[in-house]
């Protein structure tokens, strides 16, 4: 039978609230993605990514992260294609897609995203990426 519409968008389990957060990104509805997250989260981007670091508050996730990834890249997606879920612990394997607007360059990566969620709140975040496919799309020639 499983969750109807309304049923997941109230759910806390970590599975729906990560689930939540992918929708929310690819419709680029940030305040929709900001309440998936904690207000204390910790958001961190891979070392070698061009947004590398960690942010928090989930204002400073969106304007640190999201936001600019819409302004440097057309189209930017993380497809989530599997998830594991331990507990509060969630691993989602993805792929991101996108076109860099500066160079034209084109990714298509794999990425894993390791999310904690607590009380229905992503309160943290790791990104893993190929961060050297990333880097050469965003430098030209």
């Amino acid at each position: 039978m499983g969750l109807t519409l309304e049923d997941f968008s109230v759910s806390t389990t970590p599975r729906d609230v990560v689930r939540r957060q992918y929708l929310a990104s690819a419709a680029g509805d940030l305040d929709a993605l900001r309440a998936t997250l904690a207000p204390d989260v910790e958001w961190t981007e891979m070392a070698g990514f061009p947004l590398a670091g960690t942010y928090r508050t989930p204002e400073g996730v969106t304007s640190g992260v999201m936001e600019i990834l819409g302004r440097d890249w057309a189209a930017w997606t993380a497809h989530d294609d599997s998830y594991v879920v331990d507990g509060e612990n969630v691993v989602v394997l993805a792929r991101y897609t996108a076109t860099n607007k500066a160079t034209g360059k084109a990714i298509n990566v794999r990425v894993a995203h390791h999310f904690i969620v607590r009380g229905g709140l992503i309160v943290r975040f790791e990104q893993f990426v190929d961060t050297a496919k990333v880097a050469e799309a965003a430098h030209a020639d």
